[in-house]
């Protein structure tokens, strides 16, 4: 059965290195406008080809050499000997270089280089090769984990070609597209598809952008670019779904208008400096648009206001659905972050969004992101105990108002408000939803419950006034999430 698998994202010294994250390598979308199936990509492919480079890396490991010990039983006769015999004869533990292959792409005159950071990660030198195989060493300008973006910098004598970067966002399903890399480290290799999907989320950062094709990408690809048809770069060839590490037809490369952003402000402070919201959400279905009187799902539902955030000052609560942020729609929630990290720290936007039937603006001031975001607090398994409870049978779950008996039993934060769950019914629309015993309700249709009568009561009103479903507040072990359950006949 077919499996995004962890490929190599490089190739180490005529082998693949696995790699612990998915295998990076590209893939990118075309030119907005449809063009015809061309007779030959080759004079497209001769004009690119001379700004897209192989990177060559290597880096010192410390192991025994080619000698093992023998794997022997604890308190063998012969664990001893072998121990000092080899002690004796590789008294250094000694040291031996490896060398790992990918792509790039140069975008600049002056020699800026871009490519995957998994490529370069912990290398002790870097070489990039052009495509006349002239050898530059390279180094790091700065590098982005989270969107496994890296920009090097080489000195030549001579201007460089490069190539620009395209509009991805204009890239559709269909298009021509034209990948160029270093696979498996056999050099300089065009390969041509089309755009599959867009907007793919394949869980390998928080801002994953990723353009689907299927233009042959493979170990060594990783870095390289994806081209349309115009000869701009759409995407960086960053990962593969692969049962076996080869290319089967489905790769993935980093939307250019997520990468862009990321790349500049590497060059410009070597580092990544990402505007900060403060806020936890979660997807707004058509299951929870409906309790909220919206018209259609699409937004970002804010679940949590982190507190003393840029959030909190504007007056973000909540519940809110956020539909635009500095101007720009949220169609979808995985969009929200993206645009909020690409804004400058210290900037003003503003913010529409969806509160109590209407919308509603507001101005925030972004703040700057900062690696230590806080931790929400796991909850324990939860026990036995005698508190009285009352079964809310159109969820299918027990509920209880919040008791010093159940907060030790399901360990429950001091200041918590809400009720919470006792039970779970086997098959009920609470466990489809994930909801667990141990779980606190903290709002119903965004009021907040402190009784299971306050929860009878709100359900009464949204099935009086025609409600198909309600929205709950629920606080679990993942922290707040809001849960649209269906209620009433069906």
């Amino acid at each position: 059965m077919s499996r995004l698998v962890m490929a190599p994202a490089r190739t180490r010294g005529g082998r693949s290195v696995a790699f612990a994250a998915l295998l990076l390598v590209v893939l990118a979308a075309p030119a907005a406008l449809a063009r015809p199936a061309p007779d030959s990509f080759a004079d497209l492919a001769e004009r690119l080809l001379p700004a897209v480079v192989n990177i060559s890396t290597t880096q010192t490991i410390q192991g025994r050499g080619g000698m093992e010990v023998p794997q022997l039983p604890p308190g063998s006769p012969f664990e001893e000997f072998f121990k000092e015999f080899f002690d004796r004869n590789q008294p250094d533990q000694r040291r031996h270089k490896a060398t790992s292959l990918g792509s790039g792409f140069i975008i600049d005159a002056r020699g800026y280089v871009v490519t995957n950071n998994h490529v370069i990660q912990d290398a002790d030198e870097i070489t990039v090769v052009l495509h006349d195989e002239t050898r530059l060493q390279a180094k790091v300008v700065g590098r982005d984990a989270k969107t496994d973006m890296a920009v090097l910098k080489v000195e030549a004598k001579r201007s460089l070609p490069f190539v620009p970067f395209g509009d991805s966002d204009r890239a559709r399903v269909g298009d021509w597209v034209l990948a160029i890399g270093n696979p498996f480290g056999l050099g300089s290799t065009v390969t041509a598809g089309i755009i599959s999907a867009r907007g793919r989320d394949i869980n390998a950062g928080p801002y994953d952008d990723f353009i689907q094709t299927d233009a042959s990408i493979n170990k060594g690809n990783s870095g390289g670019p994806t081209f349309n048809t115009a000869g701009e770069v759409i995407g960086i060839n960053t990962a593969i779904f692969s049962p076996s590490g080869g290319s089967v037809g489905i790769g993935f490369a980093y939307a250019s208008a997520a990468a862009k952003p990321v790349i500049e402000q590497l060059i410009k402070f070597g580092e990544v400096r990402r505007g900060w919201l403060g806020v936890r959400i979660q997807a707004v279905t058509e299951e929870i648009a409906e309790p909220l009187g919206l018209r259609k799902s699409g937004g970002a539902l804010v679940s949590m206001v982190i507190a003393e955030s840029p959030a909190e000052a504007a007056g973000i609560k909540a519940g809110d659905v956020i539909l635009s942020f500095g101007g720009k729609p949220i169609d979808e929630m995985r969009r929200l972050p993206r645009i909020v990290a690409e804004m400058e720290a210290g900037k003003s936007a503003e913010v529409v969004v969806w509160r109590d039937g209407k919308e509603l603006r507001l101005k925030v001031d972004v703040g700057a992101l900062k690696d230590d975001e806080p931790q929400l607090a796991s909850r324990t398994p939860p026990s036995s105990g005698p508190s009285a409870t009352t079964d809310i049978g159109e969820l299918g779950l027990t509920i209880a108002t919040v008791d010093e008996h159940l907060r030790e039993r399901f360990s429950l934060d001091e200041s918590g408000k809400g009720v919470v769950v006792t039970s779970v019914a086997a098959n009920s629309a609470a466990a489809e939803k994930g909801i667990r015993p141990g779980d606190v309700i903290v709002e119903v249709s965004q009021k907040e419950v402190s009784t299971p009568e306050d929860v009878r009561r709100l359900l009464a009103e949204a099935t009086k006034a025609g409600r198909k479903s309600v929205l709950l507040l629920v606080d679990g072990q993942g922290g707040l999430r809001f849960v649209a359950m269906r209620i009433g006949k069906g």
